[in-house]
């Protein structure tokens, strides 16, 4: 591990300068590090081999340590004992990680919880249920950082005072979606935040793919939990089967587009998650007397609203039972259109209901009371 207050500066700008130019060309660094065993021959050995490589200028590299110190960001080179085992062995291994957090955080027991941006109320509470019960367990959540299911395992993991890992498709001194930048401050306390791009990199489209494969390679299992049949969840699940990665899936529904994905992944063969212990099952050839889960799938109780008029505290029972249009839950109580309609609209004024994406409405639970998407 290079720390930017303990390393000399030649040392973190010539890791740095590798960093830069062989990020989108992991399997060229990695053959040009063991070759050498030096970023700076490594990168010259590279150049010969990719001739067209963008190297940095020595102004741009300054700018990166500055940045690398500011934050306090350590660098994780392939020939560090602190580096990955599980990514260490990858033919297309990072020559270099930028790390924010605890550096123990990338061993032990690591399950990725991945799925939609445009998640639904439904997943993005299995994604935090899923999360605390496996943080509460002693098991590391490996996501994206990425808005849904992804932000909603983080938060799960962090509930239960658990160990969560978020790898970035950008540089270190970025945050993807900056409205998470309160919840990747949290994760360093409590985990890390990587990267194998060098400070400043924006989050482009053609790095994902690149983040995906970090993220499942870093896990025993990868859990998909909602994606549609063409996402970037379902590269991970390549990924994860490409690397001998133990996936498996959360069922959904099959009028749900954002379900397409993990049905599509469980009728080829992945194992179904119906709660926790699923997940425990496939941990235990490598984690032997980890904490038992939680075999209980649920975030919080729902919160009863207090105050509500009878026909509403009616509509927010019927929605504990079974999530519903408006449309259903008129055919349902046998009302009027215009009478559910005035009962919804006093129960979301009370926060006590949502409204989902295919226009169901759900009943928030305490953990998801004024908490961000």
């Amino acid at each position: 591990m290079l720390d930017p207050q303990k390393t000399s500066d030649e040392t973190l700008a010539s890791w740095l300068r590798l960093q830069a130019a062989l990020a989108l060309y992991p399997s060229i660094a990695k053959q040009a590090l063991t070759a050498t065993g030096h970023p700076a021959q490594a990168l010259a050995l590279a150049g010969r081999w990719k001739p067209d490589l963008a190297l940095s200028t020595p102004r741009e590299t300054e700018i990166q340590l500055r940045e690398l110190k500011r934050l306090g960001a350590c660098l994780l080179p392939l020939s560090s004992a602190h580096y990955p085992s599980r990514l260490f062995h990858l033919s297309d291994a990072p020559a270099v990680l930028s790390l924010l957090g605890q550096v123990d955080a990338l061993g032990g027991p690591c399950v990725a919880l991945v799925g939609a941006r445009a998640a639904t109320v439904y997943g993005k509470e299995v994604a935090f249920a899923l999360g605390k019960a496996l943080g509460a367990a002693g098991i590391t959540v490996v996501s994206g950082l990425a808005r849904g299911i992804d932000a909603a395992a983080h938060r799960g993991a962090l509930a239960a005072n658990g160990r969560t890992v978020a790898v970035q498709a950008c540089g270190p001194n970025i945050t993807y979606p900056p409205e998470h930048r309160d919840l990747a401050a949290e994760i360093q306390k409590h985990g890390a935040v990587i990267s194998e791009f060098p400070p400043g990199a924006a989050p482009r489209r053609y790095h994902f793919p690149l983040r995906n494969r970090l993220i499942s390679a870093l896990s025993q299992v990868v859990v998909v939990i909602e994606a549609r049949e063409r996402s970037g969840s379902l590269i991970t699940a390549e990924h994860a089967l490409e690397q001998g990665v133990e996936l498996m899936a959360v069922p959904g529904s099959i009028l749900s587009p954002v379900s397409a994905g993990p049905n599509l992944l469980l009728r080829q063969g992945a194992r179904p998650v119906l709660e926790p212990a699923d997940i425990l099952e496939q941990l235990s050839e490598w984690v032997p007397g980890t904490r038992a889960l939680n075999h209980d799938c649920k975030t919080d109780a729902d919160v009863r609203p207090e105050g509500l008029s009878p026909g509403s505290t009616a509509l927010w029972e019927a929605l504990s039972r079974e999530p519903a249009s408006a449309q259903q839950l008129a055919t349902r109580l046998a009302k009027s259109t215009q009478q559910i309609s005035l009962g919804l609209v006093e129960l979301e004024l009370e926060g006590a209901i949502e409204r989902d994406r295919d226009g169901r409405f759900y009943p928030r639970t305490a953990s998801r009371k004024g908490e961000p998407g």
